[in-house]
């Protein structure tokens, strides 16, 4: 009787051991993948009410548990019945991340047209609704863009464990998806609050913390700015690298590329580096024309087509 406790502790043990080992080689790899999360999703949340910050960071992040208890036994059920899929779906994502950057940039055109042609008149009496609308859109896209990205931290961390029994490729996935949520989302939670932690040293009588806040003030505005540039960066550089590994040639030319870049004299060891950033960015771009480019073809025909046919 004690021995087989003992055995069945070992196990545990042992299990706890590889769960731990191989979510630490799980969290390196998806490390980048985290870091354009955060930006993506502290930019979708931003320029909400400050009053609201907090609620609709806390709507996302159970989208975002929603999304990993999807994602994860999803993500299981198709590597053991079908693992040829995981691919495809996954250039899938990432051309819809590409399509929302791409669109991202061309909303922002039109709307800096439309605002200059607006009439003050007219932005206040749309204010309430648009607030509530702007809210709802931002919880959207932000539970959107995250599906993707979460799929992708997912795959990688199933990669990461393909060897692995299935009782710790379930634990790991689990171990990673929780704490991917929670880091994202606090970081989040802590990047829309800093005006707000400004705001509360300036009321202080220390002339330091005064000094503190009035910095954290001028810093917030242009930390928000930088993560709306980032994460439309982002978008294209997850999007395009998520095609780039999917697609084998691009995959090759790629790595030849890097090769090539690194024999040159100087600084090849750097352009090196940076080679598979700038061509994930490229690809991430001309994708998202492309597939804009098509949306907005099918959109422009498709009301004709439905008025045809009634």
């Amino acid at each position: 009787m004690a021995g087989s406790l003992l055995l069945l502790l070992d196990d545990i043990a042992t299990l706890m051991d590889d769960i731990a080992l191989m979510s630490k080689m799980a969290a390196k790899k998806t490390a980048g993948v985290l870091g354009d999360d955060l930006a993506l999703n502290a930019q979708q949340v931003s320029g909400v009410n400050a009053d609201r910050e907090l609620p609709v960071v806390w709507k996302v992040a159970k989208g975002s548990l929603l999304n990993k208890c999807i994602l994860v036994p999803l993500a299981l059920l198709i590597s053991y019945f079908a693992g040829w899929l995981i691919n495809p779906l996954l250039v899938i994502g990432g051309l819809f991340l590409c399509y929302e950057g791409a669109e991202k940039i061309i909303h922002s055109l039109h709307h800096r047209k439309a605002k200059d042609t607006d009439t003050a008149e007219a932005r206040v009496a749309k204010a309430e609704v648009d607030l509530v609308k702007y809210e709802n859109d931002k919880v959207k896209g932000a539970i959107r863009t995250d599906f993707i990205l979460s799929a992708e931290i997912v795959v990688i961390t199933l990669g990461t464990v393909a060897a692995a029994t299935m009782t710790t490729k379930i634990m790991v996935l689990s171990l990673i998806a929780l704490l991917m949520t929670v880091g994202v989302y606090g970081f989040v939670a802590l990047i829309v609050k800093i005006d707000d932690a400004g705001l509360y040293l300036i009321q202080k009588k220390s002339d330091f913390q005064q000094m503190v806040g009035r910095g954290l003030l001028a810093f917030a505005p242009v930390l928000m700015k930088l993560l709306s540039i980032v994460g439309t960066v982002a978008m294209f550089l997850v999007g395009g690298g998520i095609i780039n590994h999917a697609v084998p040639w691009m995959h090759h030319f790629t790595e030849e590329s890097v090769e090539h870049v690194q024999e040159l004299p100087a600084l090849g060891n750097i352009l090196g580096a940076l080679t598979p950033t700038l061509i994930n960015f490229a690809v991430g771009i001309l994708a998202g024309i492309l597939v804009l480019i098509v949306v907005s073809v099918f959109s422009k025909f498709w009301p004709k087509t439905k008025k045809d046919a009634a």
